[in-house]
């Protein structure tokens, strides 16, 4: 089961002169400040986007199913976030459904769905983030029958870093229910601005993290902004080391570096596992490369296959979805687990 922030992605190919008006870095995501409130309409008039199903944890649930799915394991996965009643929120719900997931949105009439504007450049993207009714997922949602009924027959849970900055009591409700049941509780640290600026709500969801997957300039944030130097190994094997409240099982940490080879470290050892190069021109862009790492991993972890495989089957998710536009599910999943 996952909850998070969904986004309705528009995605379009832009130059370097809509980063420069509007200040944005390739391969960071950030929340739309008043300044970035135009890009969305620009997008749709200027550059003939896409609309594709995002938000981080929607992404990698998504991916996960479709991976289980071809395994024979169809309706193994539900996810949770609020939207509007509006066209976005019923375009997110239709695409996660045809992808097999069981989506139980909190629906908000008095707030638009929330939108990502996606800049790709080279293969390279940016995201600049338009929570609005994701912003308003409450706890209430999850003392529901139905929410209750989702998340306990769960065994494993994975939250995005991105709902930090909405709602940390609901993601306690759900890490306590792990916690108590010995179930498995994943995090994702998300971005960097995610571990700079709410470094409380962090430390709060990581006691919890059974897993924890982040890329390399999350991980140099986070190995930055608590003193661990910068050696992301070290990094690493410090983060699985910390303070954890499941005491019965070890923290597995899980840092991705595109084409570089991902760091594992868990119990005091760490290690690291090659990525296949993917030829420059088959790449269309790198917009979801972590979420269906993360499928990958979860869809793996659930068919109760050791770490290695699990990087595999991330490996292998990701290797696919760099070669769509966005996080598009385009055919049958032609992995075995």
């Amino acid at each position: 089961m996952g909850m998070g922030n969904p986004l309705l992605d528009i995605s379009a190919e832009v130059g370097q002169d809509i980063l420069d008006k509007y200040d944005v870095k390739m391969d960071n995501a950030i929340l739309a400040e008043e300044k970035h409130v135009p890009i969305y309409k620009e997008l749709v008039d200027n550059h003939s986007p896409q609309f594709i199903a995002g938000g981080a944890t929607q992404n990698s649930i998504r991916v996960a199913q479709w991976i289980m799915t071809a395994n024979g394991k169809s309706g193994q996965s539900a996810y949770m976030g609020c939207v509007g009643t509006d066209q976005f929120g019923k375009q997110l719900e239709e695409c996660a459904a045809a992808d097999g997931v069981k989506v139980h949105y909190m629906k908000d009439e008095s707030t638009p769905t929330g939108t990502c504007a996606v800049l790709v450049k080279g293969g390279e993207r940016s995201l600049i983030a338009n929570l609005a009714a994701a912003n308003n997922f409450k706890p209430s949602h999850l003392e529901t029958a139905e929410s209750k009924s989702i998340y306990e027959s769960a065994s494993v849970y994975y939250i995005a870093g991105f709902f930090l900055t909405v709602s940390v009591d609901s993601l306690k409700i759900v890490a306590e229910h792990a916690l108590a049941n010995n179930k498995t509780f994943c995090l994702n640290l998300s971005a960097p601005f995610i571990i700079d600026f709410f470094g409380d709500q962090v430390a709060t969801a990581l006691e919890y993290a059974d897993y924890l997957f982040c890329n390399e300039s999350e991980a140099a944030a986070y190995g930055k902004k608590h003193g661990l130097g910068d050696d992301l190994k070290e990094v690493a094997l410090k983060i699985a080391a910390s303070p954890k409240k499941n005491t019965v099982k070890p923290r597995t940490v899980i840092f991705t570096q595109g084409s570089e080879s991902t760091i594992v470290a868990c119990n005091g050892k760490v290690e690291a596992h090659a990525v296949q190069p993917l030829p420059k021109e088959q790449l269309v862009d790198t917009n979801g490369a972590g979420d269906a790492f993360v499928g990958g991993f979860l869809a793996s972890l659930l068919a109760e296959k050791d770490v290695s495989k699990c990087v595999d089957a991330g490996h292998w998710a990701a290797r696919f979805i760099i070669q769509q536009s966005g996080c598009t599910l385009s055919k049958p999943c032609e992995y075995k687990l």
